[in-house]
């Protein structure tokens, strides 16, 4: 059997014909950037690529990319990617989502989709905003937000993006953010490599409703005192030359240490391959908000059977054992049906 060959593209061919019209200095655009320079180097097709979203300020992903795509409805871009990856196995599904879309209206669809390890790489961008809709609270906005639908502050607890994922029972679970495009492509390939759903945060910041949100963590002076990066294999430290290090404490907390006083063989090392969630959970845990040192990557990447390739093989055992049905008599045969 022979295959063609992949034909070289660029960034250009990947960027659709369509203005970008999000607000200018809004942390889309590098998310888009970021993509669109990561593409020719994953050997896909612009023909077998689709991009679904939502509705909301990370929605428009669709347009801006030279790809097959569906700009769907509040929060159902996780169930419409369900049955194009079922039915499509050939395809490269991409759900491009917002921390409203996904987490409100969208929150049942998001987890079925990933406890059912559908075949989609989806991609949260959170802002912990509404943006589209012009500045009301999100499911991630912190306690006591002000926005123009809590004017005397939000009562809610947020939801935890990845505390979620990894609850859904989620094979692959990651976060970065839109002030480095590297971390975020490497993430990117990662999560596009996995056979199965996978579900990435990003960080992404709304310079018109929430500006800063993240800027205590992600600010370029910041970054290497308060981003805890995981490394599979590795050690958990951070900070100025591994200054900080995470330990699991004998009642299962973690706990952020200076690495000096503890030494490396007392550091909890890094298993995002590790089939019980527990550990990552904890990981996600660490920090209360972005304003502590937060963990970033690649929290669980565990092989489990992908849902599509398990319905089609049910399909065709079904098949091999009773044989091709005929739909259309079925439909006239009358009001009741007798199923062996």
């Amino acid at each position: 059997m022979t295959t063609t060959a992949v034909p070289p593209t660029t960034r250009k061919d990947w960027a659709s014909d369509q203005e970008v019209r999000w607000c200018p200095g809004c942390g889309d655009y590098s998310i888009l950037a970021a993509l669109q320079m990561l593409l020719p180097d994953l050997g896909v097709r612009r023909e077998n690529t689709v991009f679904l979203s939502g509705i909301g300020c990370a929605a428009r992903f669709p347009y801006y990319m030279s790809t097959y795509g569906l700009h769907s409805i509040h929060g159902r871009a996780p169930a419409i990617a369900t049955g194009l990856a079922t039915t499509r196995p050939d395809l490269d599904v991409w759900v491009v989502t917002g921390d409203g879309d996904a987490l409100s209206i969208g929150g049942n669809h998001l987890i079925h989709a990933l406890r059912r390890n559908v075949r989609m790489t989806i991609l949260m961008f959170n802002n912990q905003i509404y943006g589209l809709t012009k500045g009301q609270y999100s499911p991630t906005s912190e306690v006591a937000k002000v926005t123009k639908s809590t004017p005397f502050g939000s009562l809610d607890t947020p939801f935890n993006p990845v505390s979620l994922a990894l609850g859904a029972e989620a094979s692959f679970v990651a976060r970065t953010h839109d002030m480095d495009r590297q971390h975020m492509q490497g993430v990117f390939r990662r999560a596009h490599e996995h056979d199965g759903a996978a579900f990435v945060e990003v960080y992404q910041n709304c310079n018109v409703f929430n500006d800063g949100a993240f800027e205590k963590i992600t600010g370029r002076e910041h970054r290497e005192s308060m981003l805890i990066p995981l490394v599979h294999g590795q050690p958990i430290r951070f900070g100025p030359e591994g200054t900080w290090g995470v330990v699991q404490q004998p009642d299962g907390r973690l706990e952020i240490v200076e690495a000096s006083t503890v030494g490396d063989a007392a550091l909890l090392v890094h298993d995002e391959s590790r089939e019980d969630p527990g550990l990552a959970f904890a990981l996600s845990r660490l920090s209360r908000g972005p304003y502590e040192p937060t963990p970033i990557g690649v929290f669980r990447a565990v092989p489990r059977a992908e849902y599509g390739a398990e319905m089609s093989r049910q399909i065709a055992v079904a098949q091999e054992r009773r044989g091709l049905g005929d739909l259309k008599t079925l439909l006239r045969s009358g009001a009741t049906w007798s199923v062996e």
